[in-house]
């Protein structure tokens, strides 16, 4: 039996042990549902199925080769395409999960669907975020084992933001606030994980354009390196991350300057082609996961 005391759920750096992923094959359903459904959820054009299918394979291939434990969400009966996105329903903490109210109306089911998986898993429920409150998933980052940044947004608004204080606060751990820019409006997929990527203990990818200046400052007074993702890279989800270990990461083909930033930083870096399941909808590799426990 493994000892629990030697993971945690509150990090986004340490090597990964336990993650949930929700395929294409769950969440697509194929063309004709793409078709009716890309428009609505503000996608760039609409994504196609077996080019989306192949995509993820290879996505899911490289997900496998890291953490021992790899497990599915079911497929749900009223499925949204951004159910791919799986980050966004729920958070991770070594007290349990806490499962988000979608700021997103059309993925107001994917918070439940996920609460039967972890139930059936025998993975701990913290709490629920329940209207008037709003929390997305991507708009939260652990910062270091005790503080979890929250993005104050378009999809996480002030009441989800209290509740989530009141499950954690409690529990000694510091929630940190970080408004967020109107940028491209209310129906614009951005979260605070657009914008912001923690790749080890004191590093972390950023778009910092998009950035509060007092956030920024937050992460420089930590004694973070930030690197800088360009402008031309932003849109190609070049600020979008997953570290699978520390400076070990997983990024969308397509953002060679800030690939060569991470190298230059001791990372490794893993690229996948993303196009149509990740950059039409606008999530990349920190969202199509939903990482459960990291290795201390």
């Amino acid at each position: 039996m493994k000892d629990i005391k030697a993971l945690t759920s509150q990090s986004e750096y340490l090597p990964l042990e336990s993650i949930f992923i929700n395929p294409v094959s769950n969440t697509f359903m194929g063309n004709s549902e793409i078709n009716t459904q890309w428009k609505a959820l503000n996608y760039l054009s609409a994504p196609d199925y077996e080019t989306a299918i192949a995509e993820y394979s290879i996505f899911e291939a490289i997900i496998k080769e890291h953490p021992p434990d790899v497990q599915f969400f079911s497929k749900d009966n009223t499925p949204s395409l951004d159910a791919l996105y799986c980050r966004d329903a729920s958070i991770a903490t070594d007290h349990g999960m806490i499962l988000c109210n979608m700021g997103k109306a059309a993925r107001a089911s994917e918070p439940n669907a996920q609460r039967k998986v972890y139930e059936k898993a025998g993975i701990d429920i913290l709490g629920s975020i329940e209207a008037p409150g709003t929390m997305e998933g991507g708009d939260v980052a652990w910062i270091d084992t005790n503080t979890l940044a929250v993005g104050h947004s378009y999809r996480t608004n002030e009441a989800g933001i209290e509740q989530l204080k009141g499950l954690l606060n409690p529990l000694g751990i510091d929630v940190l606030v970080v408004d967020l820019p109107h940028f491209r409006g209310p129906t614009d997929v951005f979260h605070l994980m657009s914008v912001l990527s923690p790749v080890d203990s004191n590093l972390a990818v950023v778009y910092s354009p998009l950035m509060s200046i007092k956030f920024r400052n937050e992460l420089l007074n930590r004694e973070f390196e930030l690197i800088e993702v360009p402008e031309t890279e932003f849109d190609t989800l070049g600020s979008n991350v997953l570290a699978v270990a520390p400076r070990n990461c997983i990024m969308v083909k397509g953002n060679p300057i800030t690939e060569k930033a991470l190298l230059a930083s001791g990372c490794k870096v893993i690229t996948y082609t993303g196009n149509e399941i990740s950059i039409k909808g606008g999530g990349g590799p920190t969202c199509l996961t939903r990482p459960i426990h990291r290795r201390i």
